[in-house]
């Protein structure tokens, strides 16, 4: 057996012999040399009879992006058929972002896939990133990296929606064993044009000469996240909705790297925002809380306010839209609550201290001041609203569509902090 095929049998191999229980599993797949190795590989191996408690099924991602795109999804439903896999396509319809489009349309792809596997009933999602995409992703990175954050590249694997596991099963496996391996089982794969069009970053990262093994430090992101973790839970408490941390966890956090990574995650999370603060904003910050003023700085929406009892972090109470859920709906308000209405008419959640109820129930100072940003339940006749009929869950805005596998305890522990909902395990742990 050629080598090639040998590294691409073992990867897929060791991560169906990760699983201690049934499940069935959901390939993307577009056509491509990478996703359609993942498939032929899996589908092989589980044919042969050595993994019976693993089922296989498989969704392609019609991004409408460009003409002939329905077709080639036709001709990956075949390949799945061919190889007795049930597969369904999803089609992002409507408009197209004029600018950022590829983020777009990996966010979509992403929400898309999570719906087919809950339909499907799949425990979790397959893609077929391959060593030469993390290669890609580490050095894109490293070029807007603030303060070597996120130059682990991508995880293998990755909570969506904080409901489907998403698994990348070829992180260590070269496209050119892929398709090695698809050549000698005389398969053939779809070329998709927009990989060498250079208006795209990756593109422009792969064509570039020089890019290769970057390693992924994975390892050293879960160690940071895992002390990043032990400072939120040793040190930062709610109330009233506002986080405190005390004035030694402030010196801690300018201190030590992992303890400024929780900070400034906990920051995103009170502002309801999916991305920590940007480099400026960021140094702009650490300067504040080095100086010891007693003052407040605002920035990523939340306000720092420093006083001589600790520090508090609580979203200010500007730019905060009113938001109308129709009976029987769900949606998240500001980033930071997710809404849903039980009740037979329309809730309209606003800011407290936007919608006139400034009685702060005797607080003052930040306490005051956090109230005011928190959520005000009426219904449209100003009438309010019972916790009977609608109901208000705390969520963590930068993981509340993408959360890393080497994020978790990290996730966890400010969800424990915000009294949000445990995020579930993967599936193979």
């Amino acid at each position: 057996m050629a080598r090639a095929e040998v590294s691409v049998v073992e990867a897929a191999g060791r991560f169906l012999e990760s699983f201690k229980r049934p499940v069935r599993l959901l390939i993307a797949i577009s056509g491509g040399s990478d996703s359609t190795g993942l498939l032929v590989a899996l589908a092989t191996l589980c044919a042969a009879g050595r993994y019976p408690g693993i089922s296989l099924c498989a969704c392609t991602i019609d991004h409408a992006l460009r003409p002939g795109s329905a077709e080639e999804a036709v001709v990956v439903a075949a390949l799945c058929a061919r190889y007795g896999i049930p597969h369904t396509t999803r089609r992002w319809d409507g408009d197209k972002p004029a600018t950022a489009l590829q983020a777009a349309a990996r966010a979509k792809r992403y929400e898309l896939l999570a719906e087919a596997a809950i339909a499907a009933g799949a425990d979790a999602i397959l893609s077929a990133h391959t060593r030469d995409d993390q290669n890609e992703t580490v050095a894109m990175r490293a070029e807007r990296s603030a303060g070597g954050v996120g130059l682990s590249g991508m995880a293998d694997a990755v909570l969506l929606h904080g409901a489907v596991w998403l698994f990348r099963p070829f992180l260590a496996v070269d496209r050119e064993a892929v398709r090695a391996f698809l050549s000698a089982h005389g398969e053939t794969w779809i070329d998709d044009p927009s990989n060498a069009n250079t208006r795209f970053e990756r593109v422009r990262v792969r064509q570039r000469a020089g890019v290769g093994e970057q390693g992924n430090g994975g390892g050293d992101r879960l160690a940071l996240s895992e002390k990043a973790a032990g400072f939120l839970t040793r040190n930062v408490c709610m109330e009233n909705g506002a986080f405190i941390l005390a004035t030694e966890a402030v010196d801690t956090a300018l201190a030590d790297c992992a303890a400024w990574r929780g900070l400034l995650v906990l920051a995103a999370t009170a502002g309801g925002r999916v991305h920590v603060l940007e480099t400026a904003s960021a140094e702009r910050l650490r300067a504040f809380l080095a100086s010891g003023t007693l003052s407040r700085l605002t920035a990523g929406r939340v306000v720092f306010d420093r006083r001589r009892e600790g520090l508090f972090l609580y979203r200010e109470c500007r730019g905060i839209e009113r938001l109308v859920v129709s009976a029987g709906e769900a949606a998240v308000w500001d980033g930071r609550y997710r809404v849903s209405n039980g009740s037979r008419g329309s809730i309209v959640i606003g800011a407290v201290g936007n919608d006139g109820h400034t009685d702060g129930q005797g607080l003052r100072g930040p306490a005051l001041r956090a109230r005011k940003a928190m959520p005000c339940l009426r219904f449209e006749d100003g009438a309010p609203v019972t916790g009977d009929v609608a109901s208000l869950e705390a969520i963590l805005a930068p993981y509340a569509q993408f959360l890393p596998r080497f994020d978790l305890p990290l996730a966890a522990a400010l969800a424990t902090v915000l009294g949000a909902p445990d995020f579930p395990s993967p599936p193979n742990e």
